[in-house]
């Protein structure tokens, strides 16, 4: 009979069950129990392949006949699908759109359990330098303490950043409380000459962008060079939705 390595060589990936994958991922069975038979048990354990996703190599490891090392590897091979389907921040290149953002931090933020806020730092000419996280929640909430924020940015010497964080509930649409955390980042930005261009809230079901949703000032000065022409502020949606 033909075993799910051979089926996924011959007929490709796409041809196997979840539990087969997770056969091919785990490679034996233990003393008693055979790797489809264990497999089967690993993905009721975790309720679904949503549940996989988050589950920790500890929460795994607990399954009667995982272990340790068969853990590890599911969880590493996760983490490679994650990393694989995020597209990079551009490097050298101006940050085009709110939907860059999007693509760049939605693998890591879009199905996150509790809330957790990032800054994307960027130079002068407003290219990303690097991407730090500021602060991690809760379900429904993340403090945020913007003196902590703008120390951090002033540190790592960035002219303007873009700021994002998840929600949990899958929905996008900004709380009242992002509004006012928003616009007290914004002015504590304007005070310390650090340009806060967006602020970007990932959801599952789409996303959020305070620049397109006309709620930051675009040009507040209007002698200078435009931020990023025909790139980030150009209004796309102020919802965007995912496929």
């Amino acid at each position: 009979m033909t075993g799910p390595r051979e089926r996924l060589v011959d007929e490709g990936v796409a041809s196997l069950s979840d539990v087969e994958l997770l056969v091919v991922l785990l490679g034996t069975g233990v003393v008693g129990t055979d790797v489809h038979t264990l497999a089967r048990r690993l993905l009721e354990a975790v309720g679904d392949l949503n549940a996989l996703l988050h589950a920790s190599p500890s929460e795994l490891a607990a399954v009667p006949g995982v272990g340790p090392g068969k853990a590890a590897r599911v969880v590493a091979s996760i983490e490679l699908g994650r990393r694989a389907l995020t597209r990079p921040l551009p490097k050298g290149r101006r940050l085009v759109s709110s939907r860059d953002v999007d693509a760049a931090l939605r693998p890591r933020l879009a199905r996150e359990e509790v809330e957790h806020f990032f800054a994307i730092l960027l130079d002068a000419k407003h290219r990303p330098t690097g991407t730090v996280r500021l602060s991690t929640g809760s379900l429904v909430a993340c403090p945020v303490d913007p003196a902590t924020v703008f120390r951090v940015l002033v540190r790592q010497a960035a002219a303007a950043v873009v700021f994002v964080h998840n929600h949990p509930s899958g929905h996008p649409d900004p709380s009242p409380e992002d509004l006012a955390l928003t616009h007290r980042l914004r002015d504590a930005g304007d005070l310390l000459g650090v340009e806060v261009l967006d602020h970007v809230i990932i959801g599952s079901e789409g996303y959020f962008s305070f620049l397109d949703a006309g709620l930051l000032r675009r040009d507040p000065h209007p002698s200078r060079e435009k931020p990023c022409e025909a790139g980030l502020g150009t209004p796309e949606s102020t919802r965007t939705a995912r496929p």
